[in-house]
């Protein structure tokens, strides 16, 4: 989707901040997307198959293409070609639901949420990591109160429930589809509980019990609560040009974080129940702005000036923006 503000942000960021990628020892610690043809990540999941493996796909302007990606290397170790689906048009989220299905939201919409529906795709993940074409299912999804746009989805790992978080400025609500989707007639999505943020992402904890979303600006983590989330606190995001995807680890003691762009980084953070129980990690920055002291390389000092300083611009520029909408 065309983000013009978030745009112009990622380049005076890109020019402002570099920040080290974390470790990619084994692959829960961060790792830069080396694929030439991953060059809008905009949703990221990890694989309960595949240890140490990331799916991921790009925005728009692709085709029906998910990559499988070596957590440990940043290299694409799989691309998947789905069939028995249309022409994607904006493909927004990835999650992975009970007995390995993978779940893709092309929820996203380029007409400022004029779309009469948009697509949710299902599919087995393969058993063998390799080029493969595999067909998927493909859902009709409307919303009970109007068309919309959204780029966040989870499916709940023990139930297989879709949700989706639609994409507002002011905040938005998560969404609860069927008990199962049915792909002959139209799934609707009825809001059940607000949420807090201008969404770009979201992700379920592996045992099902706690909800992270992510925006541009920051994230916030929620006790699931049967579908009900509860607020719970803010989740250290790292500063990223255009801030797109997150999915906990597999084991669910990490948060990843990516962004589009190509050669991207995808930055681990410690889940919130972790060690430090804050969700936090070096180099992140809360929703509210608060940049945490620095990266380990010996640099602290000059990269948290350098974080405090992008951090500045994209503020004054969100200002600017809201100003002028409300003019």
């Amino acid at each position: 989707m065309r983000r013009p503000f978030a745009l112009l942000a990622a380049t005076l960021l890109t020019g402002a901040l570099t920040v080290p990628a974390a470790s990619a020892a084994d692959g829960d610690e961060g790792f830069t997307l080396k694929d030439p043809r991953i060059t809008e990540s905009s949703g990221l999941a990890a694989s309960r198959l595949h240890p140490g493996v990331y799916w991921t796909h790009n925005d728009s302007d692709d085709g029906p293409y998910l990559y499988a990606v070596d957590g440990a290397t940043g290299e694409t170790v799989a691309r998947l070609t789905l069939t028995g689906v249309g022409t994607p048009r904006d493909v927004e989220a990835i999650s992975v639901g009970p007995g390995n299905r993978i779940f893709v939201g092309d929820l996203g919409d380029n007409l400022g949420g004029t779309w009469p529906y948009v697509w949710i795709y299902e599919l087995p993940e393969p058993k063998k990591l390799e080029d493969a074409t595999v067909r998927a299912t493909q859902y009709v999804v409307k919303y009970s109160d109007g068309a919309r746009d959204a780029e966040s989805m989870v499916v709940h790992p023990k139930t297989g429930r879709v949700y989706i978080i639609d994409k507002k400025e002011e905040g938005g609500h998560l969404y609860e589809g069927p008990e199962k989707l049915s792909p002959s007639g139209d799934n609707v999505f009825e809001p059940v509980a607000p949420v807090d943020l201008w969404a770009t992402d979201a992700a379920l904890s592996p045992d099902g019990e706690r909800l992270a979303v992510r925006g541009y600006f920051g994230g916030i983590h929620y006790s699931w609560n049967g579908g009900r989330p509860k607020r719970e606190g803010r989740l250290s995001v790292p500063l990223q040009g255009q801030g797109e995807s997150v999915t906990y680890s597999a084991d669910g003691s990490r948060l990843l974080y990516g962004s589009e762009g190509g050669q991207s980084p995808v930055e681990a953070r410690e889940a919130p129940g972790g060690d430090s129980g804050d969700g936090g990690g070096k180099g992140a920055r809360t929703e509210g702005g608060e940049s945490a002291a620095g990266d380990g390389s010996g640099n602290g000092n000059g990269n948290t000036v350098k974080v405090v300083a992008a951090a500045v611009v994209v503020a004054v520029l969100f200002g600017l923006v809201r100003r002028r909408r409300r003019g």
